[in-house]
């Protein structure tokens, strides 16, 4: 506000500056033309006169929204002379944009502070999280190496692959994660983003062998022992363990249950089972060790070896060993073959005309049948009747021990006479 008076000095803009930060308007927006001007007007004009030179400004706040409402910066002018920006006025700036979600407090109170800045992130949407599907989890155990082994002696058995996965009644097969609905997104502005759910699959229809658990939907167990076999959405348990055929490729088999071959057991290998072992094709030179019956679809040749606690059973046997803890049943002949059964012996049934027991030795508690037995062309056909071969075994070990140990008291014997009559010096 400028009232002229006679004789004043002239006045510049610097001065008219000078006198404004003077009065503690330094801070206020200084409209340097409107100075300038009055400065001119001081010094020209006669008449008093008002001119607005400084305003005072409060911090100007400026809310930018991303096109796809995700995300929300913040940018702060200087106050001028005025009121800074607080968190209330920024939520309140945010709120008139319709940023509802996702604000971060901490960044607003932090620019706040800065009292002027640009670009600042004050809230963020959050992207959907859709649903898992569901997944199966095997708890069966982890097949074991089937790699060829070394022995003893540091050499590969190229034969022997270790053993085959077994598991017991009530174990737990496979554990089945439900499908998840997901997490919904937003954005800054509430709106919400649907999150897809995941895709639900229960266990498999049929699972022979396996069971869901009464107190638990999610977890499949066994329900008989055998061999685990994992199939889409579950596991079956099979009783019966069934390979092609038995050689170098597929090793030696041991397994806890019953074993079917459909083809052939190769030479030397091996097949050991606490069941039963059938063979669909021939045993030539191989071993067979069986808890219950052994039944081989073809012959027996090539020095095999088979030996179970029930049964066997075979077409026809040449130059093999088969000692059975009930019954050997050769449909055909037999040939040059060690037999022992606990019980009978029975060649030819299914072929009179060509059942023959010829040459080597057949050795049966009970009943020894064949339509001919032994043959004038070849070797002695030994036959041994009435004999229990595992008893006198056992008999034969306990008649070695009886002599060892009045071997022992022999000496022992020896030795107290001796001691008795030199003295016993020692405390023998």
């Amino acid at each position: 506000s400028v009232e002229l008076v006679p004789e004043r000095a002239p006045v510049d803009s610097v001065t008219l500056l000078g006198w404004l930060v003077e009065q503690g308007y330094g801070d206020c927006l200084i409209h340097t033309e409107a100075i300038d001007q009055a400065a001119l007007d001081i010094n020209g004009n006669k008449k008093p006169f008002v001119m607005l030179v400084a305003q005072r400004c409060d911090a100007a706040i400026q809310v930018q929204v991303s096109p796809d409402e995700m995300s929300a910066t913040l940018a702060i002018l200087l106050a001028r002379g005025g009121e800074a920006a607080t968190p209330e006025a920024v939520l309140q700036a945010l709120a008139a944009a319709g940023v509802t979600q996702g604000i971060d407090r901490v960044a607003v109170a932090w620019a706040c502070e800065q009292r002027a800045c640009t670009g600042v992130v004050v809230a963020n949407g959050l992207l959907p999280e859709d649903g898992h599907d569901a997944a199966f989890e095997e708890l069966i155990p982890v097949q074991e190496d089937r790699a060829p082994k070394v022995d003893e002696n540091g050499l590969i058995d190229y034969r022997e692959h270790g053993t085959i996965a077994v598991v017991k009644t009530g174990a737990p097969l496979m554990r089945r994660k439900p499908a998840t609905t997901g997490v919904d997104g937003y954005t800054v502005r509430g709106k919400v983003l649907p999150a897809r759910p995941g895709q639900d699959q229960p266990f498999a229809a049929q699972l022979p062998g396996a069971e869901v658990a009464c107190d638990d939907p999610n977890l499949l167990q066994a329900s008989l022992t055998g061999q685990p076999v994992r199939v889409q959405y579950g596991v079956m348990v099979e009783p019966i363990l069934r390979v092609p055929e038995v050689n170098m490729a597929s090793g030696n088999i041991h397994y806890d249950g019953t074993v079917q071959v459909d083809g052939e057991v190769g030479h030397g290998m091996k097949v050991q089972a606490t069941g039963d072992i059938l063979v669909a094709g021939m045993v030539d030179g191989g071993v067979l060790e069986a808890g219950g019956n052994i039944t081989v679809t073809g012959g027996v040749v090539g020095r095999a070896k088979l030996r179970a606690a029930g049964s066997v059973t075979a077409r026809f046997a040449e130059a093999a060993q088969i000692h059975a803890g009930t019954s050997i049943v050769i449909h055909d002949m037999a040939l040059e073959c060690e037999l022992q059964s606990l019980n009978q012996i029975i060649v030819g049934d299914a072929s009179p005309q060509r059942g023959r027991l010829i040459g080597g030795v057949a050795t049966a508690m009970m009943l020894l049948k064949v339509p001919l037995l032994g043959s004038a062309t070849s070797g002695v056909t030994r036959v041994v009747m009435g004999t229990n071969p595992e008893l006198e075994a056992k008999h034969k070990a306990l008649q070695e021990r009886i002599e060892k140990e009045d071997a022992a008291h022999s000496s022992l014997h020896k030795l107290v006479v001796h001691l008795t009559t030199t003295g016993d010096p020692k405390g023998l």
